[in-house]
């Protein structure tokens, strides 16, 4: 060992390769100094013959933390909902210590089964474990991507019984929500008149807001005709999304959702009444962050139609589900999935739930008899496709 000391501070120095290495310890002990001296000589010579450090492994709460967040904010920032998602199911991962705070490469399937457990302790639903095992196994694979870890990580298999969505809406049940929206409409177009009479603003000058009275059943409207998903109908603008009466997607859910949608009659002569008045380049504007409506815009009126029609309640993604079951029903394959939006056929396949009804009357064509029924005329021809809508 060559250690000497200047000062109050124990130094090393030594030959490596024909150069000479001196360094301070910044210690005052002489044996911690050659203690220093000697590792400082063992890294060289691993570094010689090939051998690394082993890196540091990040905890799964740090990784989350420091990388996978930041990534899915810069790759995702044009879909914030998106990001939503991913912040609150890596909250629900970092709230169970006993996995969050492991590094990654000591979690286990042991692990994961106890978040699991965790989870349905909290009477949490089997659809939102399994977000969260989604997120869960989408960390894992950039880790071992980004190669934070040496070893492959723990499959992550989500959960059986997951209720998926399957309600479709029959035509009368349309029909009464629809007008439920339609009566909304006009209660609250007739308390903005009397509003505009009132005591603020005839005498205080305090003009009323104009409600977008008929937002609810316009909305409605577009998604079950043209088949939208919820966020791609509230981020419609005029000049980029409704061109030759058609609704044109550029971006969305998948590489898929790029497709141009014929609108029905009733869907133009809504978005014909909607641009007359138009004070935005947004077709459904609202005063939020993003300038458009959201998904909790529509909230209360969707309560309020709801109890007002007497259908059983249901979410605004039924509507997309009951656009495609119906189109099913007319459509060869190909044009449904295109339509619907989906990269993958199997995906469209789990939107399409045929009745009882249904499965009859293809079972009577078959067989050569014929059963009255409502119908829908589709006709394909390169990028035209013409719809009489059901109403």
């Amino acid at each position: 060992m060559s250690v000497y000391k200047r000062g109050r501070v124990w130094w090393y120095k030594f030959v490596w390769n024909g150069e000479q290495v001196r360094e301070s310890t910044k210690q005052g002990n002489k044996r911690t100094a050659e203690q220093m001296e000697a590792a400082d000589k063992a890294s060289r010579a691993k570094g010689e013959v090939g051998i690394r450090e082993k890196k540091p492994v990040p905890s799964l709460e740090k990784f989350m933390d420091a990388d996978f967040l930041p990534f899915v904010r810069t790759t995702k920032a044009a879909k914030p909902n998106t990001v939503r998602f991913y912040e609150n199911s890596v909250a629900n991962l970092a709230a169970y210590s006993k996995l969050a705070g492991l590094p990654l490469d000591q979690i286990t399937a042991e692990h994961i089964a106890g978040f699991v457990a965790h989870r349905q302790a909290g009477q949490v639903q089997i659809a939102t474990v399994n977000r969260d095992l989604a997120t869960l196994r989408r960390v894992f694979h950039l880790a071992e991507e980004w190669g934070k870890v040496s070893t492959i990580l723990p499959r992550v298999r989500l959960m059986g019984g997951e209720n998926h969505r399957e309600r479709v809406l029959t035509l009368e049940e349309e029909r009464k929500y629809l007008e439920a929206a339609s009566d909304l409409g006009h209660r609250q177009t007739e308390a903005y008149t009397r509003a505009l009479e009132g005591v603020r603003a005839v005498k205080r000058g305090q003009q009323p807001r104009k409600p977008d009275a008929y937002l609810l059943r316009d909305v409605a409207t577009l998604l079950i005709d043209c088949g939208l998903r919820p966020e791609e109908c509230f981020r419609l603008k005029w000049q980029d999304n409704f061109r030759d009466g058609a609704l044109e997607i550029h971006t969305g859910k998948g590489r898929g959702s790029r497709r141009r949608i014929p609108a029905s009659k009733r869907v133009l002569g809504i978005l014909e009444m909607r641009r007359v008045g138009a004070t935005s380049d947004w077709i459904f504007p609202a005063e939020t962050k993003s300038g458009h409506i959201e998904g909790s815009t529509l909230k209360k009126q969707q309560a309020a139609a709801l109890k007002a029609s007497g259908v059983v309640p249901f979410v605004l993604y039924t509507f997309r589900h009951t656009c495609i079951t119906r189109w099913a029903k007319h459509m060869d394959p190909f044009t449904l999935h295109v339509l619907a939006g989906h990269t993958d056929m199997n995906t469209t396949k789990r939107y399409v739930h045929p009745s009882e009804a249904d499965i009859l009357e293809a079972m009577e064509k078959v067989r050569g008899g014929h059963k009255n029924g409502h119908t829908t005329q589709v006709a394909v021809s390169g990028e035209a496709l013409e719809m009489s809508a059901i109403n």
